[in-house]
């Protein structure tokens, strides 16, 4: 009954969170309800995404398990803003949600170091203001040294369909009064937050003849870089999804039912997340808007039930039978599965070290949707991360933090724990100031280096990592170092290539930054590049084409880590700096942070508003000497 780590939760983030643990070599628990539920996805059959996608990539690149799950158990591969810039680009599959739930569990069920008990978690043993285990519903104590709780939407969960509400964590499952209770009592700052998702329908009744088919990728890129590239694509099956459309009717339906919405009378409390918004909140926010999508998700390979990706809603059933049924394709829909709204506890992320230990209980971490965050992706990361500082804690060595400069894992917990969060947080590109450096492509040869040192990386997937990354080194400065001169042999090399000739002397770097370079004009400029795999050579295109903003972002990071040692003088008037606002003056002022570093920290505190800072501060040390 006495363990290293609990980890409270079978999620994504338990999964990941248990996984990493016990492989790194700790007697690990995990306390999950049902067996059959862990790993099970709550809501759409699909992982990845912008932005969430590179968390996958990251993940895998640091020993995790979502990316190789997700690559056996997907059945559509797309690679999302495929005609944008790379740094934007992300990958999203589509999954057979049973057979992704399967590989979970018995993942779970056959590693090393790890237990699974099917019990609840009904409160958390503390003394001296340091965890020492979890008591269950069934009155059993585990003991433990470090305890992880990954609790999703199980804690004080409410389940709203129209004016029904019964607690749940979800549909058809308890929710966990005690453990919430358990953490209030420990100090923490507890808020309310609210998700939602939509009916699912029997396929069988659906007429795709007159929706529109979307296919995946010709050629799939799997999301796990350990993943056998060549053998995945010749054997990888894929099904397609469908796209349809509400109407007028549909919105006339919902709108004329707004007195009956959860959302609307005020039975829901919890902020709901912002950017997968309820088809109610849509239709009440954009009038302007005749129709919105809606994407139909095959939820398994046999494709006998459809996740109606758009549709989220809490509207009672007679509504959601209506609405459903003026959509064109789905007028004979059969439901299988109303939607829901669930409304649960969080703690605030404020309350925890970067580490996601809890500043106020020594030993106990939280990772998932109990730090404020949606999605499956943010969860698994998180679940990854405090795994894995669980485990670093007890061989007494310091936490892995990973920085904004070199992970999404890193924006997404330095966002969460510097400021907070008021609503479900999800991930976007744009939150990460260094894109161009987090490309997902980079993210093994960013990242493998923690994952090796830590034993979840074996050596010889290692080093194909360290071979990737010197084969790109080496085409990205046969980039730089071949030049062309402009003589009539290349002017007319680069004409029957459609491209404009060059005046001067150029380097080939120079010449695939233009937009219209491709890899097959790169081999051609530049043919000893061919020897590469066409992966590695996509890469060194990339580093080609974006060496300028790089080498800009790079030294703009170097600066940033200089400068942020620098002390803020006791007496520094804050109201004199030009340019920052009257919110951040008024932060910094209550704070009064020693030093750029610790002003960076405090939620709101831009990195803009620290170059500022940093300008004014060698200003007034210039005139003091």
């Amino acid at each position: 009954m006495n363990y290293d780590v609990i980890i409270i939760g079978g999620g994504h983030a338990g999964v990941e969170a248990a996984l990493s643990s016990a492989r790194m070599g700790n007697k690990t628990l995990m306390i999950s309800m049902l067996a059959e539920n862990v790993g099970a996805t709550s809501c759409n059959p699909a992982i990845g995404g912008l932005a969430k996608g590179h968390l996958v990539r990251e993940l895998d690149a640091l020993g995790g398990e979502m990316g190789l799950i997700t690559d056996a158990a997907g059945i559509q591969f797309r690679i999302l803003n495929q005609t944008k810039g790379p740094a934007v680009r992300g990958s999203r599959a589509q999954i057979d949600m049973d057979r992704y739930r399967v590989i979970a569990r018995n993942k779970i069920l056959n590693t090393p170091n790890l237990d699974l008990v099917q019990e609840m978690a009904d409160s958390l043993i503390i003394e001296n203001n340091e965890v020492k285990g979890v008591k269950t519903n069934l009155l059993n104590e585990y003991g433990a040294k470090r305890v992880i709780i990954t609790s999703g939407t199980f804690l004080k969960g409410v389940i709203h369909i129209g004016e029904i509400q019964q607690e749940g964590g979800r549909f058809g499952e308890q929710t966990s009064i005690g453990l919430s209770n358990s953490l209030k009592e420990c100090g923490f700052e507890i808020g309310r937050l609210k998700t939602g998702t939509c009916a699912r329908i029997d396929s069988s009744s659906i007429d795709f003849s007159v929706m529109e088919e979307q296919g995946g990728d010709e050629v799939p890129s799997p999301f796990s870089f350990r993943t056998n590239r060549k053998e995945f694509r010749e054997t990888k099956k894929q099904i397609p999804c469908f796209i349809a459309y509400t109407n007028q009717n549909t919105h006339d339906i919902i709108e004329s039912n707004f007195y009956r919405a959860p959302l609307f009378t005020g039975q829901i409390e919890g902020t709901g997340p912002r950017y997968c918004p309820s088809i109610e909140d849509k239709v009440n926010r954009f009038r302007d808007k005749d129709r919105h999508h809606l994407f139909i998700e095959p939820q398994t390979m046999d494709n006998t039930e459809c996740y109606i990706n758009g549709m989220s809603t809490s509207l009672p059933p007679e509504v959601q039978q209506q609405m459903i049924h003026s959509v064109n394709g789905m007028e004979n829909a059969k439901i299988v599965r109303y939607g829901y709204a669930i409304e649960y506890d969080f703690v605030d992320p404020r309350e925890l070290r970067h580490s996601l230990e809890t500043k106020k209980i020594k030993g106990l971490y939280l990772a998932g949707q109990i730090n404020g965050t949606t999605g499956y992706e943010e969860a698994a990361a998180q679940g990854l991360m405090a795994g894995i500082n669980a485990s670093l804690s007890l061989q007494g060595k310091e936490p892995l933090v990973l920085r904004r400069d070199e992970a999404y894992i890193g924006v997404l917990i330095d966002d969460l724990v510097t400021k907070g969060t008021k609503e479900p947080y999800r991930m976007f590109t744009s939150r990460a100031e260094y894109r161009l450096l987090l490309r997902e492509e980079s993210a093994d040869t960013r990242l493998s280096h923690y994952g090796h040192e830590l034993g979840l990386i074996s050596d010889e997937f290692y080093e194909s990592v360290k071979l990737k990354d010197k084969q790109i080194k080496e085409g990205a400065l046969l980039l730089e170092e071949t030049k062309f001169t402009p003589n009539k042999e290349f002017i007319a090399l680069l004409e029957s290539m459609g491209e404009v000739p060059i005046k001067d002397i150029s380097t080939a770097q120079q010449l695939v930054a233009r937009k219209s370079f491709d890899v097959d004009k790169m081999i051609k400029i530049v043919p000893e590049l061919d020897k590469y795999d066409d992966y590695i050579k996509e890469e060194i295109l990339v580093e080609g084409k974006y060496a300028r903003y790089i080498d800009k972002q790079s030294e703009e990071i170097e600066r940033m880590k200089k400068y942020l040692k620098v002390s803020i003088p006791e007496d520094f008037d804050f109201r004199q700096v030009s340019g920052l606002s009257k919110e951040i003056v008024e932060k910094l002022e209550a704070f009064n942070p020693p030093t750029l570093q610790a002003a960076m920290q405090i939620s709101g505190i831009t990195p803009a508003a620290i170059e500022i800072l940093h300008i004014y501060i060698r200003m007034a040390s210039k005139r003091n000497k």
